[in-house]
C-alpha cells in the first residue's frame, strides 16, 4: 500500500448504487440519504421511527423505507436477508444512536447499556448480517458514524463517548481485515451537528454545522477514499491535536475550557 494513494476505492459515481443507511430518519442519516438519491443512487433507509422514513421514500422514487430497531438482532438479520435478495449492496452506513448528557455524579447503569446498545451493538448486528455477502462479492463500502467524542474522555460524555471510542477502534480493527479482500471502510467523525440529539446539549456548540453540511462532507470524504472523514476540520484538528497531550495538560485544558 503505498503512503500517497487513498486509503479505500474513492467512491465518486452513485449512479445506480445501492446504499443501505441505517438510522436515517432524522439529522445526518436522514441528509446523507437525501445527497445519495440527488446523485442518482437507490437509498434504503432505516430507523425505528416508520412515519418519517416513509415521509422520506414518498419524495424520492429510489429511495426505500424499511422500518427496523437496530437492536433486534434477529430483526436486523431479516432485514439483510429481504435486501440482499434484492440485489448486492454497494455500502451500508450505521448512523444509529442515543446520545443522553451524563456525569459521574448522576452515572445510571440502565442508561449507559442503552447507549452501548444503540450506539455499538446495533453496529455488531448489521456487520455480522452484511459481512459475509460483502466477502463474498469482494466489492463494497462499510462506514460507521463514531464521533469526535470518541477521541478522549469529555465532560457530560461518561455513557456516550466509550461506545463511539470503540466504534472507531472497530472500523480500525475491519479495516485491516477487509481492506486487502477490496472492501471499503470508513469511520465518520462529526463534530458538533444540528440533530434531536446534540439539541439536548446546554452548553454553546462550536463550529456547529447542519445535517447537510454534515452530508456533503461525508460524501466528499468518500469521494476523496478517506478512512476517518471527520468534520469541520476547524474544531475536529484542535480535538485531535489535544489527545496528543500528555494527560496532565490534557485534563487541565479540557477542564479550563469547559468549565
Amino acid at each position: 500500500m503505498s503512503l500517497l494513494n487513498p486509503l479505500n476505492p474513492p467512491l465518486t459515481d452513485w449512479q445506480g448504487k445501492t446504499v443501505w443507511i441505517v438510522g436515517a430518519s432524522s439529522g445526518i442519516g436522514a441528509a446523507t440519504a437525501r445527497a445519495l438519491l440527488a446523485q442518482g443512487a437507490r437509498v434504503v433507509v432505516s430507523a425505528r421511527k416508520a412515519q418519517a422514513l416513509q415521509a422520506l421514500a414518498q419524495a424520492h422514487p429510489l429511495c426505500q423505507a424499511l422500518p427496523l430497531d437496530a437492536t433486534d438482532q434477529a430483526a436486523v438479520q431479516q432485514a439483510a436477508s429481504s435486501l440482499l435478495a434484492q440485489g448486492p449492496l454497494d455500502g451500508v452506513m450505521y448512523c444509529a444512536g442515543h446520545y443522553e448528557p451524563m456525569r459521574a455524579d448522576a452515572l445510571d447503569a440502565a442508561n449507559m447499556q442503552r447507549h452501548v446498545e444503540v450506539n455499538y451493538l446495533g453496529a455488531l448486528y448489521l456487520l455480522d448480517a452484511v459481512l459475509p455477502a460483502l466477502r463474498a462479492r469482494g466489492q463494497g463500502h462499510i462506514s460507521l458514524v463514531g464521533s469526535v467524542a470518541g477521541y478522549g474522555g469529555l465532560p457530560n460524555s461518561l455513557a456516550y463517548g466509550p461506545t463511539k471510542a470503540a466504534l472507531i477502534n472497530l472500523a480500525e480493527a475491519l479495516y485491516l481485515d477487509l481492506h486487502p479482500l477490496g472492501l471499503g471502510v470508513s469511520i465518520i467523525n462529526p463534530g458538533f451537528v444540528e440533530t434531536p440529539l446534540t439539541a439536548q446539549n446546554d452548553f454553546k456548540m462550536p463550529a456547529l454545522l447542519s445535517p447537510d453540511q454534515a452530508a456533503q462532507a461525508i460524501l466528499s470524504g468518500w469521494a476523496k477514499g478517506r478512512f476517518e472523514i471527520h468534520f469541520p476540520k476547524r474544531f475536529t484538528l484542535w480535538l485531535k491535536l489535544l489527545r496528543l497531550l500528555p494527560y496532565r495538560v490534557y485534563f487541565n485544558l479540557v477542564q479550563k475550557v469547559t468549565q
